[in-house]
C-alpha cells in the first residue's frame, strides 16, 4: 500500500496534517479520471496550501493500480504523497 512507502523526510507536523480528520477532501477524482484540468487544480491548491486531500471515485480505478495513481498524481504535482488509504490520500508540498 503506498501509504506505507512514504518518504522519511516528511515533518511530523504535516503527517498529524494529513491524519487529521479535520482535514475534508478538496478535489475529488470523478468519472473523467485524471485529466490536465484535474493535475492544474491540485497544482493551484498546493500553491495556496501545504496538504491537500483527494477522493477518488470507488471504481474508478482497479485497487492494484491505486499505487500508481498516487505515485502519478505526486509526480505530475511535484508533490509529496503523505499518506494514502484506499481512494483518499494527501499530497504535500
Amino acid at each position: 500500500m503506498a501509504g506505507e512507502n512514504m518518504s522519511r523526510d516528511i515533518p511530523a507536523s504535516i503527517r498529524r496534517e494529513a491524519l487529521s480528520r479535520e482535514l475534508q477532501p478538496s478535489i475529488r477524482v470523478g468519472k473523467s479520471g485524471i485529466t490536465e484540468n484535474l493535475i492544474e487544480e491540485i497544482d493551484s491548491q498546493l500553491a495556496n496550501r501545504t496538504v491537500i486531500k483527494i477522493k477518488i471515485n470507488r471504481g474508478l480505478f482497479e485497487k492494484k493500480d491505486m499505487d500508481a495513481v498516487w505515485n502519478r498524481l505526486a509526480t505530475e504535482t511535484s508533490s509529496t504523497l503523505v499518506m494514502a488509504r484506499g481512494n483518499v490520500g494527501v499530497l504535500w508540498r
